[in-house]
């Protein structure tokens, strides 16, 4: 990946909808040279998508909480299973195993608190967990989905 490559991951960050034109201008290409590198970071897996990114709480979603979750049995079936139940739940924007003494943390977004105790109910009912904490944020102070790109990627 070089210099170029950069240039162009930094600016579709900033904005997918940028036409082949000016971002080719941006980055100093003509236009299908920087396409053909768009399709190979695309091919790479480096570029894994453009999507339109929407404010949650305008579609009625404004309660962000983080869950922490704690299980009882590590065993690689029970994992694999809840691994799957949880990406199922469309409430669950992240979801990470941790190190540490929590064992998973998820990003649950939804539309308040009622909402928020049915996603809990219906977490507790499927699986016995050790311990599940839920943090509320109050305000979101920073958001971003856009990666700092190396000078010197992996």
């Amino acid at each position: 990946m070089d210099s170029i490559d950069r240039k162009i991951l930094t600016a579709l960050q900033a904005d997918g909808t940028i036409s082949i034109a000016e971002l080719a201008d941006r980055v100093g290409l003509s236009q299908t040279p920087c396409w053909k590198r768009i399709q190979r970071l695309e091919q790479q897996g480096v570029i894994l998508g453009r999507v339109a990114l929407v404010a949650p709480e305008k579609i009625g979603l404004g309660l962000t909480v983080f869950v922490e979750v704690q299980i009882p049995d590590h065993s690689v079936h029970w994992l694999d299973r809840f691994a799957r139940a949880i990406a199922l739940m469309p409430e669950v924007m992240e979801f990470y195993r941790m190190a540490g003494d929590v064992d998973y943390l998820l990003r649950v977004v939804v539309a308040d608190m009622a909402d928020y105790d049915r996603f809990y109910k219906k977490l507790i009912e499927e699986f016995q967990l050790k311990n599940v904490t839920s943090r509320f944020a109050m305000e979101r102070i920073k958001s971003t989905t856009a990666y700092r790109v190396p000078e010197t990627a992996a």
